[in-house]
């Protein structure tokens, strides 16, 4: 979805060019969240005025108008050189009004700039607002639900000056309903910035030249005064002390903004993540964070830890790679190991995930599991089921996050609900668990993101480790997840005698599976060739059952998300209930056939197929020539052998090259395909 970048320095010299390369580089590491146009508001150095710049396109369209422009102009110098500035950045994926100049971000309160805002999310009640500023004489000049957010933030300032900017925020924030992350700047404020969340992901990152005094910041809670009746009330005004200052004398300081923590990596490890409802203030160089009331959330902590995210530089870079997609998928056989790493004990067959241990007694007793999750997380849901009822012996249940809200699913005390998201922030599923929390069950988070609101709000979970995934596209994030449900399956049955050999023959397959997916990534020329047999078809079906069908699924997602054509992967037991009537000699079918124990049913689907002139393309085990016998004018992809719960990992890998192969031919963007974003962080 869209992304934040804002950049303020404190008595830190910058020139203006140092400042516009932070901004640009700050969008460009979130390009990947999808997007369709860019912009930015930067300070000139004339009355506190503001300049802003925006550009439909890519991020690379908007540098080259703003260098074109800096060139030109005699009223702002690269040179520069700024003592205290703030400068917002945004990429903006549209959901209001279509992707042009006046839409983008940031927005502002007029056409003097005196207020400017960048913002992620949906404010649900923008409409009721609008009609209100229009009653007041505010005239409009876009078709975004943001817009008014400057301006009630404006008409908020214009009706009480006395109010500090962080106040005239908390105020304007009160009055807005939907998912939001939000940052400001005012040419009234000049030197400050002030941001709140709900709903969307926002951190603060934080750069000193000497270490920190403390590894927290406290919370302040205003008196509960402000009300919701009206949009103008006075704000209490308190002094704080409960703010941020570097340690010694020297208080220069950088601040920065972002959506997640890949923007600022290269300039800071030292991150804040704000919880929904705070308010984060600088002034002066001091952050402070506050909230409305203290009984808004009765759970929220009493200050905001200062953390040091772990993530480095080179692991967003793409390398040696031409697209992150494709360095993401030939990560795998290291990705799956380092979310096995320090888990999975192979000398002695022993799993421990200490996200959970506390909490295994309390999941053995409950009654039913919940699988909840959106598109890949869905199928990861999909390829686990299985293996969990199998070890566990309890009832699971698979859900779409949007169809479980929907149906508004009765939930007890003693379920396990598991909300499984790579970005730790899909809109859907994090609604899912706010609904569940409110029912009492015990929810449990698979996520790949340290930080993320659903890592914190669960009451435990695993981390998959699988590393930073740029690529819209899930490919390392899916079968890392695999990974992690299959040892939760394995630490659920640790107790069970009778199951310690089927737990043996797992762990074993999971030893062997690094080595097993290099194998299986060795066949990229062969599924390119291949990929050219199948680029220019219309449509494309998967079919397979049992472990396999999640693979069809997953597949048949990535073809779609990659090259737009239509893919439909489809249960080989529901074939004669309709699909059949697609087969003919023109259709591509991929089908999905591994010694399984429904390796039988798998291949009477496959016959039925050929007997009506379709030529299907077979993802099967290494060696295995009766069925190459069987289907001998057929292509063959082998994966090696592994244990029947792991094989969709390895089927799943040909279907991604596939993809990406397919893409590439179609002249699509592998990283960023159109419509489409990396965190889903809206309904």
């Amino acid at each position: 979805m869209c992304g934040i970048f804002a950049y303020l320095n404190f008595l830190t010299p910058k020139s203006r060019k140092e400042i516009l390369d932070c901004l640009l580089n700050g969008l460009q590491r979130l390009e990947y969240r999808g997007y369709d146009s860019a912009g930015l508001g930067i300070d000139k150095q004339v009355n506190h005025q503001v300049m802003v710049f925006k550009k439909q396109g890519k991020v690379a369209a908007l540098k080259a108008a703003l260098f074109d422009f800096m060139d030109e102009t005699t009223e702002m110098s690269y040179d520069d050189l700024l003592n205290c500035h703030v400068g917002l950045a945004h990429t903006r994926w549209a959901t209001h009004g279509p992707p042009n100049e006046v839409n983008s971000h940031p927005q502002r309160s007029d056409q003097e700039n005196h207020f400017l805002v960048v913002h992620n999310g949906i404010i649900t009640n923008y409409q009721d607002i609008k009609k209100y500023l229009e009653i007041h004489g505010h005239r409009f000049e876009s078709d975004t639900d943001t817009e008014v957010v400057a301006k009630l933030a404006f008409h908020i300032f214009s009706q009480n000056k006395d109010l500090t900017f962080r106040q005239v925020v908390e105020l304007t924030c009160q009055q807005l309903e939907g998912a939001f992350a939000l940052v400001f700047k005012s040419r009234h404020f000049p030197g400050e910035c002030v941001a709140s969340r709900r709903g969307s992901p926002l951190l603060v990152g934080i750069k000193t030249k000497l270490r920190l005094a403390v590894n927290h910041v406290p919370v302040f809670y205003s008196k509960d005064t402000h009300g919701r009746g009206g949009f103008v009330t006075q704000a209490p005004r308190r002094d704080s002390s409960t703010e941020f200052t570097p340690l010694g004398e020297d208080h220069s300081t950088e601040y920065f903004f972002s959506s997640d923590a890949s923007a600022v990596v290269e300039h800071t490890n030292r991150v804040i993540y704000l919880e929904d409802d705070d308010v984060a203030a600088i002034q002066a160089g001091n952050l402070s964070i506050h909230r409305i009331s203290r009984s808004m959330d009765l759970d929220s902590p009493d200050c905001r830890e200062i953390t040091t995210t772990r993530l480095e530089i080179q692991q967003i870079m793409k390398g040696e790679y031409s697209s992150y997609m494709l360095k993401e998928i030939f990560e795998q056989p290291e990705s799956i190991v380092n979310t096995m790493r320090g888990r999975v004990n192979f000398d002695t067959d022993t799993v421990v995930l200490g996200g959970i241990k506390d909490f295994i007694p309390d999941i053995r007793r409950c009654r039913r599991m919940l699988l909840i999750g959106c598109g890949t997380s869905y199928h990861t849901a999909i390829a686990c089921r299985q293996i969990l009822e199998e070890l566990t012996e309890l009832p699971v249940m698979v859900d779409l996050a949007s169809d479980f809200l929907d149906r508004k699913t009765p939930i007890f005390r003693d379920d396990v609900c598991f909300f499984i998201s790579q970005s730790g922030e899909t809109a859907d599923t994090l609604a899912a668990l706010r609904y569940c929390k409110g029912k009492g069950s015990l929810n449990l988070g698979i996520t790949n993101t340290v930080g993320s609101s659903i890592s914190r709000e669960t009451d435990c979970g695993v981390h998959i480790n699988a590393g930073p995934e740029i690529g819209v596209a899930s490919t390392k994030g899916y079968t890392s997840q695999v990974v992690s449900l299959v040892m939760f399956a394995l630490v659920m049955s640790e107790d069970r005698l009778s199951l310690q050999p089927r737990r043996s023959e797992i762990i074993a397959g999971l030893k062997n599976l690094s080595a097993d997916i290099k194998e299986v990534l060795e066949q990229d020329n062969m599924i390119s060739s291949l990929a050219e047999k199948l680029y220019e078809s219309r449509s494309l079906l998967v079919m397979g059952r049992g472990y396999g069908y999640a693979t069809c699924l997953e597949g048949a997602l990535k073809i779609k998300e990659l090259t737009y054509m239509h893919s439909e992967g489809i249960l080989a037991g529901e074939l004669k209930h309709g699909p059949l009537a697609l087969v003919d000699e023109m259709l591509p079918i991929i089908s999905i056939i591994t010694r399984c124990p429904v390796y039988g049913k798998c291949m009477n689907a496959i016959l039925q197929v050929t007997a009506r002139g379709g030529k299907p393309i077979l993802i099967c085990e290494s060696g295995d020539t009766s069925t190459k016998d069987l289907v001998p004018d057929s292509v063959y992809i082998q994966v090696p052998h592994t244990v029947d719960c792991l094989q969709g990992i390895l089927t799943i890998i040909p279907m991604q090259m596939l993809a990406y192969h397919m893409a590439l031919l179609k002249g699509c963007n592998v990283d960023c395909p159109r419509n489409l974003a990396k965190s889903v962080t809206v309904e």
